[in-house]
Formats: structure tokens, C-alpha cells, sequence
């Protein structure tokens, strides 16, 4: 049984109103295993607005739902956890995959599009992985779009500042040292990676995708947060954005299966989506 503070929650209408405006804001929505850190999560915007209890919170809440209390509020409640080369396998597959489909269509500048960029560790990420693949084995650099629906986590990426606690989770010595700068104390990403990665706004639950089509859509740990028609709806949004024979990537938690037809489980590539008619195959022969 999830326990609440009775100070934070004075009535349980509290975390209905809170609920609410995360999900009208997002789309998301606040799980039941996720209910305990909604207290947690809320104690710096109580105090910086001189507030004690949620109850309080909705009272300001319901003079400005629409002002920066409220873009505070829902900021607080999403799940910005992410590190550098979060399951590195899966981001060296999808380097391989790019590959793959660099050599279906050669002289073609892939597009990479990461949804749920969060603080930026994704793309960047990659754009370390792309820069290597490219002095290795000749690939083109991809263009990489990332985008995300906090504000706040946006303006941290483009910044490519990170404490010394971010930087060593999950980047190796070697990179940190090649791609990144030491400055008072944090690590700031150089100039010719962030030049790699443009950084945008986006709502996956209600704005269109970023203009144009992508080879590889990464969407990782973001789905699971939605409800059913929610994330039905999202993925209409991923396969509008996928090239034909493109591929989907997700988190470790989630699936194609059972939630979309827009998207089938990948031969060539295990734990990645095909975007196309199931009757095609992912990528021809390259041999010979």
C-alpha cells in the first residue's frame, strides 16, 4: 500500500488536480509505482514558493494553471532519469544499423531522430558513436534531432553542462577527456560535438514530429509512461516521422507487440522495429 505524507497530501483531491495537469500538459501519467515520488519530487518548487502543503500548491495552482508554477510543477514530475550510453549495446546496434542502411543508400545523410532526449545524454551519446564510426569506417556524420517536452531539461542540453556525477555515469575516461571540458568544477561538452545535435521542444503526445523522415527514432523509457490510446496514438506519430524500412528503437520495457501495427519486431537487427509491409524485407543483400 503506497503511504502519503499527510502534511503534503491535506486531501486526496490533491493528487487528482497534480495528475491531472501532468497528464493534459504531457500525456503522461502518474502510475501507482510512481505515486510515492510525487511528495519528493515537489519539495523544491513548495519551497521555493514559500508553500507547505500540496493543498496549498493547488490553490495557487488554480488562480495560473497556465503559468510558471504550473510548468514548474509538471517539470518536477518528469522522469528526467538518463546516463551517458545507456545500455551501450543497444546504442552500438543502432550504429550498426545505420551502417546497414548508409549502404542502401550511399552519398545519403542519414537522419536520426532521439524522442525523450531528456538532459541530452542520448544524442550526445550517439553523436560520440557516429564521430568514431566516422574516422573508423568512413561513415557519414547522420544529423541528429532530439527533442523533449521539458523546457528545462532542453536548456540543460543545449548548455552540454554536466556535474562531475553525470559525466562518470556510464562514459568512459577516454571520451570524457576527448569530448568534453573541465570548467569550474563541470564538464562541458566541445563545440564540434555539440555542433552535431540540434536540440527541440517537443510534446510526443501532441505536437507532429520534427519535419521530415528519419532512418533510426529512438523513443526509449518513454512509452510506459503513457496510457493505452496515448501511446497508440504516439506511435502513429513515430511511424508518421520513419522512413519506409526505417528502423524504431525502445527501452528494454517495451514493445511493438500487441500495442501497434505500424511497426514489426526487425530480423536483421533483434530488439529493433522495422517501419514498413511486413512482406518486404529490412535491408537487400550488400554483398558482392
Amino acid at each position: 500500500m503506497i503511504q502519503l505524507h499527510p502534511q503534503a497530501f491535506a486531501s486526496t483531491g490533491a493528487m487528482g488536480v497534480i495528475g491531472a495537469l501532468l497528464e493534459q500538459r504531457t500525456g503522461q501519467q502518474i502510475a501507482a509505482n510512481r505515486a510515492w515520488r510525487v511528495e519528493t519530487a515537489l519539495k523544491p518548487v513548495l519551497r521555493a514558493n514559500d508553500l507547505d502543503t500540496l493543498d496549498q500548491l493547488i490553490g495557487r495552482l488554480a488562480a495560473d494553471r497556465n503559468g510558471p508554477l504550473a510548468e514548474a510543477v509538471v517539470d518536477a514530475l518528469l522522469n528526467h532519469e538518463t546516463s551517458f550510453f545507456r545500455d551501450a549495446a543497444v546504442l552500438d546496434l543502432v550504429v550498426e544499423a545505420a551502417q546497414a542502411l548508409q549502404a542502401e543508400a550511399p552519398g545519403r545523410r542519414l537522419r536520426i531522430w532521439s524522442a525523450g532526449c531528456s538532459m541530452g545524454q542520448e544524442p550526445y551519446s550517439l553523436a560520440m558513436l557516429f564521430e568514431e564510426a566516422a574516422l573508423s569506417r568512413g561513415m557519414l556524420m547522420p544529423e541528429i534531432i532530439a527533442t523533449d517536452v521539458s523546457a528545462a531539461a532542453l536548456a540543460r542540453a543545449r548548455a552540454g553542462r554536466f556535474s562531475q556525477f553525470e559525466i562518470q555515469r556510464g562514459l568512459p575516461v577516454r571520451r570524457m577527456v576527448s569530448w568534453f571540458d573541465s570548467v569550474d568544477g563541470e564538464w562541458i561538452v566541445r563545440p564540434e560535438l555539440a555542433r552535431r545535435i540540434v536540440f527541440r521542444q517537443q510534446n510526443l503526445a501532441k505536437d507532429p514530429p520534427p519535419a521530415g523522415k528519419f532512418d533510426l527514432v529512438l523513443c526509449r523509457n518513454v512509452l510506459l509512461y503513457f496510457a493505452a490510446e496515448v501511446r497508440t496514438r504516439v506511435f502513429r506519430t513515430l511511424r508518421d516521422a520513419t522512413r519506409e524500412g526505417g528502423l524504431l528503437v525502445l527501452g528494454a520495457g517495451e514493445t511493438v507487440i500487441g500495442q501497434t501495427d505500424a511497426f514489426r519486431p526487425s530480423d536483421q537487427f533483434r530488439g529493433l522495429y522495422l517501419a514498413g509491409d511486413a512482406r518486404v524485407a529490412p535491408f537487400r543483400t550488400c554483398a558482392g
